[in-house]
């Protein structure tokens, strides 16, 4: 598999990289950085292999992998692979073995389900209607989560406050509505404190955020953001919704 993207936006140039437009060492960075190992350390301690990273391979995801790589925590890291994922963004699988020496294990849809929905709906049914947008998140991405998170206490998110008014209330430590503890080590960090920790420690991460993508999520339903607009603007662009696709959405 190819791993560039055949989208006309990823296609085109980068004018710089985002740790040239965005990073910034602040001075309570520092201590942000001492405080999410602690967040990390202690959640292995309370869950043990009840704790999982739930990783989008987004850059914020990878600051956490490489935190918990780096520290040498016993926290295993999954993935979804919903089947639409850009190449660019599988890629990073790969690296993170070979970075790490970690295994990322990789959770996918149910292949007669997909199957299923495609034939009666159409390889496009997520421009048709917020409903059928959800139903093929649900698919792809909720039911594949479910299992990851079978049996597990906790799971770790790279959720940040900064990422669109609908998340600006995120807890460090909240319960997710269904049991389990649901944990954002990172999510008072902000996105110029993101890419300089990205600087200094040379993390890998997807080149698909140099073509203003701060939010990667399904090929079909990511496009880059202009200046000014909300993060997650780019993600079901078509839509006048809360940019969500269900795994992070308020009970």
């Amino acid at each position: 598999m190819s791993e560039v993207s055949s989208l006309p936006w990823a296609a085109a140039p980068a004018a710089g990289n985002a740790i040239g437009l965005y990073a910034k060492w602040t001075p309570t960075l520092d201590a942000k950085i001492a405080a999410a190992l602690q967040r990390l350390t202690d959640a292995s301690i309370e869950h043990g292999d009840g704790l999982v990273q739930s990783s989008s391979l987004g850059v914020e995801d990878m600051v956490i992998t490489d935190l918990i790589a780096r520290t040498q925590l016993p926290i295993a890291i999954s993935t979804l692979d919903t089947g639409k994922l850009h190449p660019e963004t599988l890629a990073l699988l790969p690296r993170i073995q070979e970075r790490y020496g970690r295994t990322v294990e990789v959770f996918k849809p149910v292949a007669d389900a997909v199957i299923q929905f495609v034939r009666k709906e159409g390889d496009d049914a997520m421009y048709k209607s917020i409903e059928l947008r959800k139903a093929c998140c649900g698919i792809r991405k909720m039911e594949p989560l479910g299992r990851m998170l079978k049996g597990r206490s906790a799971w770790i998110t790279g959720l940040r406050r900064e990422q669109s008014g609908a998340r600006g209330d995120v807890a460090f430590d909240e319960d997710d509505g269904n049991g389990r503890r649901k944990i954002s080590p990172i999510a008072d960090w902000t996105w110029a404190e993101v890419w300089a920790y990205v600087e200094k420690y040379d993390v890998p991460y997807n080149p698909l955020h140099d073509q203003f993508m701060p939010s990667i999520g399904c090929a079909p339903c990511t496009r880059a953001i202009a200046v000014g607009e909300d993060f997650r603007a780019g993600r079901w662009w078509w839509e006048d919704s809360t940019k969500e696709c269900g795994l992070h959405a308020k009970s």
